[in-house]
């Protein structure tokens, strides 16, 4: 297959947004592929964190609250959905909650991105948030512990 026509077909699957292309021409059989760009948010940009992830030294408290909070399951709130967490609602703003928080049921806790749509994610109950599990941009499966409310 002539190197013109190679291009052609490297320039179709950039410019289409396929990931996949087989051409068979005769004997020669060309197969492009490349890796799947990661999917754009509509209402939400992702950039740097607006604040310093935690060391790994701060990750212990966090993990022994959990452990203490997971013991009693009707304070956890869960995820509903499998998707990705964001506890911003844009990367320059604070988060919708921290820990030592007083909610109200129906207050909005996080938002979970799933099929490229924005689920607000709201408070079961009322009462104060003790333990955040879900971490800022990271993915969050269906029952997953991502809230302790007492």
């Amino acid at each position: 297959m002539e190197l013109r026509k190679l291009r052609q077909l490297i320039q179709l699957v950039e410019q289409s947004g396929i990931t996949e292309l087989e051409i068979t021409e005769g004997n020669d059989q060309v197969r492009i592929t490349r890796a799947s760009p990661a999917p754009a948010l509509q209402h939400y940009t992702v950039g740097a964190a607006p604040y310093a992830s935690a060391p790994a030294a701060a990750a212990a408290p966090l993990a022994a609250a959990a452990a203490e909070a997971k013991t009693d399951d009707k304070n956890v709130q869960k995820s509903p959905m499998v998707g990705t967490c964001y506890l911003t609602p844009s990367p320059d703003a604070k988060p919708f909650v921290s820990v030592g928080q007083q909610v109200q049921a129906g207050d909005t806790l996080c938002i979970i991105e799933a099929m490229k749509l924005m689920n607000e994610i709201e408070a079961e109950r009322s009462g104060t948030v003790t333990a955040i599990f879900a971490s800022h941009g990271q993915p969050v499966e269906f029952g997953e512990a991502m809230f302790a409310i007492d």
